[in-house]
């Protein structure tokens, strides 16, 4: 497996990074975007502003913030694109890769700190900072964890068949 370089900088400013699969807002599938007119009323409507337009359809960035379920993106929308309401969770999960500060002798739970599901928590280790453990059963995907790691350790993953909601 080749490991990419990458300078301090683009890292500090997540530049050079593959571009992310599309994240469609809750309650949006990818066959229901195809109803998707492109009219931008769920970006105006997200209060935390997560939601863009790409390629003319709805995309979710958690680099920029979380996602609270609130569901203003669909109450905006005048199309039958969201295809579930009061929808909860993702069918994602968050994932710690390797270059994890905490799992490379840094000391870093910022991750947790940010999760208000608090489904990151920390083992405890001898001779080291304590590493992160997903509890997939309480993340919800919303992303909170996402933008806030300082080494775009977070990612996002498929969640496990069991625990699958839509």
């Amino acid at each position: 497996m080749a490991v990419a370089t990458i300078s301090r900088r683009d890292l500090l400013f997540r530049r050079g990074a593959p571009a992310p699969e599309r994240i469609c807002p809750p309650g949006v599938t990818p066959e229901s975007l195809a109803a998707c007119t492109g009219c931008g009323r769920c970006v105006d409507a997200c209060p935390t502003h997560i939601i863009s337009l790409a390629g003319n359809r709805p995309s979710l960035d958690f680099f920029i913030g979380e996602c609270t379920f609130c569901g203003e993106c669909r109450s905006a929308c005048p199309e039958p694109v969201f295809q579930f309401a009061d929808v909860t969770r993702f069918q994602h999960v968050a994932a710690i890769a390797d270059h994890c500060l905490a799992k490379n002798a840094v000391a870093c739970q910022s991750c947790r700190d940010s999760c208000p599901e608090q489904a990151i928590r920390f083992q405890p280790r001898i001779g080291g900072p304590f590493l992160p453990v997903v509890d997939e059963e309480a993340c919800s995907g919303c992303g909170a964890c996402v933008g806030i790691c300082p080494v775009a350790a977070v990612e996002l993953g498929a969640r496990n068949q069991e625990g699958a909601d839509v």
